[in-house]
């Protein structure tokens, strides 16, 4: 994190993402205000498997191609994790089951400038974990998983060189099976819970709200709804995590806390043969999720999986096995590719523009490169049919050019002088950059 305040990082996204198009009037207010594309492609991250044993080498045209800045992975193979930080760039999100990891692999990557956040175990309802000789998670008790992710986060805040790094929750913690208090960063006064008042656990919220979620239906708005802080649906999302457990029911955050709990997804994703739809229909739902998750407040989204069959058997890879890119992997790559700027604007612009009559499987994201051009991202999400919207400026830009994420990485088309952006959406992302 460069020692900069995560809380602080999140909260100012939060402020900026809050304000709705619509709200902004282009004959008379200041404007919807930007968020720097760089913070955006900050938030980009994928799991990998070298700490599995998949070769780091076969992941570095990948990632340099996909333009994804972050991983997420375990530390048992460190020098492959150095690789691809010098050669691709990208930082770890480093999934911590054991104290000693931060000794080795945690400092390690930190001293290189390649950690990006220390995470607790990974799922422990499926994979328990043992800590000071007690087994805990899956049906058995969860005291020890919490024991275990107290000490991580009081080890990693007391040491000189990891303090300011982030610490990300266990991933599925509303499978607790008795109240430890995992449904809280920190526990609060009266909430009853087994481990005591103050005990903190993380920084960061962690939820799996697979975009795909259960029963494998594909409906208009699956990304948005599955990025919904407050949604009680189909998805494991913030709610079912931290507002009330889905396993236990165990009750933690209200929905206004729930909006401003600092949060991020380790796991999402859409398998591109079980899944409905395809490679096409994996290729629009994974780019409108990264979008989706940064609007809503997510900091960081990390898409599982780099490569087909890496964790298990399914199709979930941005990859084939035979290593060509699927569509999502095109998507994601012209996406990137459009919005690049490696520069953190420290003062974002504004700019007047709504969308009169917005259809509500139609989004929108306001981002702005360091160089002042505005990036004005509007995706739809209905599976089948179109929206016609107009984008009212209010007054005339010099030139407007427009990117279809799916079709490239030149624009199909450009308007001069004009005040109304005239697109035709359907379920995937259209790119107006404004001058």
């Amino acid at each position: 994190m460069n020692k900069t305040s995560a809380a602080l990082t999140l909260a100012l996204c939060l402020t900026v993402l809050s304000a709705p198009a619509c709200a902004a009037s282009p004959s008379g207010q200041t404007g919807v205000p930007a968020v720097g594309c760089a913070a955006f492609l900050d938030s980009l991250g994928v799991n990998t498997h070298i700490d599995q044993g998949y070769n780091p080498e076969h992941y570095l045209d990948p990632l340099r191609y996909l333009g994804i800045r972050n991983i997420r992975d375990g530390g048992r193979n460190l020098q492959g994790d150095l690789m691809l930080h010098r050669e691709a760039g990208v930082r770890v999100d480093l999934v911590v089951e054991d104290l000693l990891t931060l000794e080795t692999s945690a400092k390690t990557l930190a001293n290189a400038q390649a950690l990006l956040a220390i995470e607790g175990p990974n799922e422990p309802n499926n994979f328990p974990i043992a800590y000071k000789g007690q087994k805990g998670g899956g049906e058995g008790s969860w005291k020890p998983v919490a024991a275990f992710q107290a000490a991580l986060y009081k080890a990693v805040k007391s040491d000189p060189l990891l303090e300011h790094y982030p610490v990300f929750a266990v991933s599925e913690g509303g499978a607790e099976t008795d109240n430890a208090g995992m449904q809280f960063l920190t526990v609060p006064k009266g909430a009853g819970t087994e481990f005591p008042e103050g005990t903190k656990f993380a920084d960061y919220a962690n939820a799996h709200n697979y975009v795909s979620g259960h029963g494998n239906l594909y409906s208009d708005n699956q990304a948005w709804q599955a990025a919904d802080p407050v949604l009680n649906g189909r998805w494991d999302g913030l709610y079912v995590e931290y507002g009330k457990t889905w396993k236990k029911h165990f009750k933690a955050y209200s929905k206004a806390e729930l909006q401003r709990l600092p949060r991020v997804t380790t796991e999402t994703g859409w398998d591109s043969l079980d899944n409905s739809g395809g490679e096409r229909a994996q290729g629009t739902v994974l780019v409108n999720t990264c979008l989706a998750q940064f609007k809503r407040g997510w900091r960081y989204t990390f898409i599982y999986e780099l490569g087909d069959g890496e964790g298990g058997t399914g199709h979930q890879g941005l990859y084939r096995k035979d290593g060509t890119p699927k569509p999502v992997a095109t998507s994601i790559h012209n996406l990137t590719t459009i919005l690049a700027d490696d520069k953190p604007l420290a003062h974002p612009g504004s700019l007047a523009y709504a969308i009169p009559n917005e259809p509500e499987t139609v989004h929108d994201l306001l981002l702005q490169k360091s160089d002042g051009v505005f990036y004005l991202v509007v995706w739809g999400e209905k599976v089948s049919g179109f929206e016609n919207v107009s984008v009212d400026l209010g007054k005339p830009h010099a030139e407007i050019r427009i990117y279809d994420v799916t079709k490239g990485t030149a624009p199909l088309s450009t308007l001069h002088n004009a005040a109304q952006i005239p697109l035709k959406l359907s379920d995937h992302a259209m790119v107006a950059e404004i001058r």
